[in-house]
């Protein structure tokens, strides 16, 4: 039997998850643009253009639902415009999820897993919290994935260097959780295989550490010069990028190990990496 999963801003995971599910999966994918929405079809995804198309008889036809829309200043936009809708839609098997481990807030570089308490640091990991209670709220079959730094093909630090905008920030005792994008797609897939309703996630892998060791490492797989050390406090960062450095931490990954019986491909920032550079150089 065909299952049909509504995968609501259907973004850089999202795509790797619909390439990970394979036959017997029918996936729509909602988008913002039309250019985009040709890009989706030809991957073998029904494109929808949303906001702007009507997502009731998507909704109806989906046995899976995952969204990867994040909240903006009004909230989560998902619910606002179809809070009723899903209410409603006592017919979903599975709904996921994605949020990120920004709901922790900072630990001084201290451990978190699932059940630390949620003390976000920023503006954006308070509305993240607030998303992720009104999800719960609707009574669906839902599964929280909680995202460390996501990289993978076309994102990543090789990508920076070779552009020349990777930078070695430090800031003592700064570390960053990180998880590549075909670990997240195996993650969900399997939570898909294994629903437990109710459960969060973690989705890191097992080494976090500070972003200028892996710039380093980066830089010297690929042959290139290291980029200096530039100190936090004279770096010349946007508000987003900053606000990534007002939290440290190490996530906690082993629920996914546990409960999904799940293998991370790329277990630390090294593996991944030199798996991104072999597939350049035999793609």
């Amino acid at each position: 039997m065909t299952q049909t999963l509504l995968s609501i801003g259907h973004g850089y995971s999202a795509r790797e998850l619909a390439r990970t599910l394979g036959p017997g999966w029918r996936v729509i994918g909602t988008t913002r643009s039309p250019d985009r929405a040709e890009a989706l079809r030809a991957e073998g995804v029904a494109p929808l253009i949303w906001p702007g198309s009507e997502l009731g008889p998507a909704l109806a036809q989906a046995t899976h639902l995952l969204t990867s829309v994040p909240p903006g200043q009004g909230g989560d936009p998902v619910l606002a415009a179809l809070g009723d809708a899903l209410r409603a839609a006592r017919h979903l098997r599975w709904v996921g999820y994605l949020s990120t481990t920004g709901v922790y807030g900072d630990h001084g570089g201290g451990w978190v897993d699932e059940t630390s308490a949620l003390t976000p640091a920023t503006e954006r990991g308070r509305a993240r919290v607030t998303a992720e209670a009104g999800w719960a709220a609707l009574g669906l079959p839902l599964h929280v994935f909680r995202l460390a730094g996501i990289y993978g093909p076309g994102r990543s630090p090789l990508d920076k260097l070779r552009d020349g905008t990777a930078q070695r920030i430090v800031k003592p005792g700064q570390v960053f959780s990180r998880i590549h994008v075909a670990d997240i797609a195996q993650v969900l897939a399997a939570s898909i295989a294994r629903p437990n309703p109710g459960a969060i996630y973690n989705v890191a892998d097992d080494e976090p550490a500070p972003p200028q060791d892996v710039i380093a490492f980066a830089a010297a797989m690929l042959g290139l010069p290291v980029p200096p050390e530039i100190p936090f406090d004279q770096a010349d960062l946007g508000p987003m990028a900053r606000s990534f450095y007002a939290e440290s931490k190490r996530v906690r990954n082993d629920r996914i190990k546990t409960e999904l019986g799940v293998h991370l491909r790329h277990p630390d920032y090294r593996a991944g990496l030199a798996a991104l550079f072999e597939g350049e150089a035999t793609g």
